[in-house]
């Protein structure tokens, strides 16, 4: 089968590496606070750059706040050709509480602080979190589009969206991400990802790695990896990237040794019966799992 490309360009953008860094594990248990280590959040920030990456992802939420102070604290002043995404949109009242808000006025507060907290003139990549279905859809999209208008953000994207919210975007602003779960056992959004590629629109997967049953002893994953000399986070990461061009995986660790495992995916390439192997044992992983919800 064909090797998958490299790189993607992202519309408003530019061009970046298919795998990137997702910096939401560099917070405290929950996704709150402080990391236990902060030295090493730092540290494994800068080592992503180090290896490539050229795509970090982040949200104001992952914290709050934290996770894009620490990208600042370890990368500014940014290197050339290096690319922030940041999302708001989730109000976070409590570890493990996310809650959709997505009024004007605290979007545009979000993205003013965000500018602070990254200390850049304009954000690359604003995502919004969430649709907030207490506000009206208009104010959301229109919010992001003045945003884009003045200078303030360079792209714009959205997360956890159907089809049919990403049309209704269009209509405002020229999308240039969607970010929704997707891995080899959650195809819930591949209607998405369909569309998404016919459209020139990156897929930002998030929870990349995650395969279940597949990934344990005996399972699909387990044993690919074990013919391809990889790990069973190397060979799903590796199964996406073949899986779509659109594919642009964040996978995110606190630590410079899972960092340097996972990065590891983008020289791993699957056959074709491993490829079609693993999404047959995916599907049927998904299809199981929906029946038992």
């Amino acid at each position: 089968m064909e090797h998958a490309a490299a790189t993607i360009d992202i519309k408003d953008l530019g061009t970046v590496q298919r795998l990137g860094y997702g910096a939401m594990r560099i917070t405290g248990e929950g996704v709150w606070g402080e990391p236990a280590d902060h030295a090493a959040a730092v540290a494994t920030v800068r080592r992503a750059v180090e290896l490539g990456v050229d795509f970090i992802d982040t949200a104001d939420s992952y914290g709050p706040d934290v996770s894009e102070r620490i990208i600042a604290e370890a990368l500014h002043p940014y290197p050339a050709g290096l690319r922030i995404a940041t999302k708001a949109g989730q109000a976070r009242p409590a570890p493990h509480k996310w809650v959709p808000l997505g009024r004007a006025e605290y979007l545009r507060q979000q993205v003013e602080l965000s500018l602070r907290k990254l200390k850049v003139e304009a954000l690359d990549l604003f995502q919004l979190h969430r649709i907030d279905t207490k506000v009206p859809v208009e104010e959301q999209f229109g919010t992001m589009r003045a945003l884009q208008d003045e200078g303030k953000v360079r792209a714009l994207g959205l997360s956890q969206v159907s089809v049919a919210e990403l049309k209704t975007a269009a209509g405002y602003f020229t999308v240039a991400s969607v970010q929704n779960r997707y891995n080899l056992t959650d195809r819930s959004s591949e209607d998405v990802l369909d569309y998404a590629e016919a459209n020139g629109i990156a897929f930002i997967p998030w929870a990349p790695i995650s395969a279940g049953r597949l990934a344990e002893p005996g399972g699909t994953v387990q044993e690919a990896g074990q013919r391809l000399g990889a790990t069973a986070s190397q060979v799903a990461l590796a199964w996406l990237l073949q899986r779509s061009p659109a594919m642009l995986p964040i996978p995110g660790t606190s630590s410079v040794r899972h960092l340097e495992e996972n990065l590891g995916a983008a020289a791993l390439r699957l056959d074709r019966e491993t490829f079609d192997e693993l999404d047959a044992a995916g599907r049927a992983e998904y299809r199981r799992a929906s029946t038992q919800q």
